[in-house]
């Protein structure tokens, strides 16, 4: 059966309608925020200066100085841009410590929250990051440096990947490791459990720490973690 022009045309306005109501109502089921009244995840963090980052020559207050230094020497050995904002992550800490530090190298200063292991690396579930594996199938924690990817809607929600730059860490793509929140990785784990939970080797928080740490981290920067002998 054959249209005439004036059909074609007609079926070709509701299709039009019909890919803009399938796009609205995709749209709409993005996650929302995670916590109310606080700034968005997704909302872009305005890169500064390159030179900015060797404004704080010294380890900035709570993080290891030894530890600080390889962060620094890591973003200068992958060439990471942009260099206003690291994540450092001391994996000698407990899982009852902040120790997922959030540094502005302009400034020195630090935001620092609680981050869980994962349970390959830490089998008695002791709180402590006994060992690190880049394995498939290990469950443990990689060392070594990561760079920020993009972000996706997964089965923790909102979540961000991460790709490992080091030898240490070169699977963690394919790994699926992630910043994702948890419900074991909640500050009230802590008084119950004495820590928080472990996961499958992923960077996982409480949803505030998450979303504060995404919206800092986001859009290529580095995040640097190990634990000093």
């Amino acid at each position: 059966m054959s249209l005439n022009r004036r059909e074609m045309l007609r079926l070709g306005a509701f299709g039009a309608v019909g890919a803009i109501i399938s796009t609205a109502a995709s749209s709409s089921a993005l996650p929302s925020l995670f916590i109310p009244g606080q700034p968005d995840p997704l909302a872009p963090v305005a890169p500064q200066p390159v030179a900015a980052a060797v404004a704080a020559p010294s380890a900035p207050i709570g993080i290891d100085p030894q530890l600080f230094a390889r962060a620094k020497a890591a973003l200068d050995l992958h060439q990471v841009y942009p260099r206003d904002t690291i994540g450092i992550v001391d994996f000698s800490r407990p899982s009852a410590d902040p120790r997922f530090h959030v540094v502005d190298l302009a400034t020195g200063q630090v935001e620092s929250h609680r981050v869980c292991h994962g349970r390959g690396s830490d089998p008695a579930h002791s709180g402590y990051v006994e060992r690190f594996s880049n394995d498939f199938g290990s469950y443990a924690t990689s060392n070594g440096s990561y760079v920020t990817s993009d972000y996706y809607d997964g089965k923790y929600g909102l979540s961000l990947r991460v790709r490992g730059l080091d030898y240490s860490n070169s699977n963690a793509e394919a790994r699926a490791i992630v910043i994702h929140n948890a419900w074991y990785a909640e500050d009230d784990m802590i008084p119950l459990h004495g820590q928080l939970g472990r996961s499958e080797g992923c960077f996982a928080m409480s949803r505030e720490s998450q979303s504060a740490v995404m919206r800092r981290l986001a859009g290529g920067r580095m995040i640097y973690a190990d634990k000093l002998a």
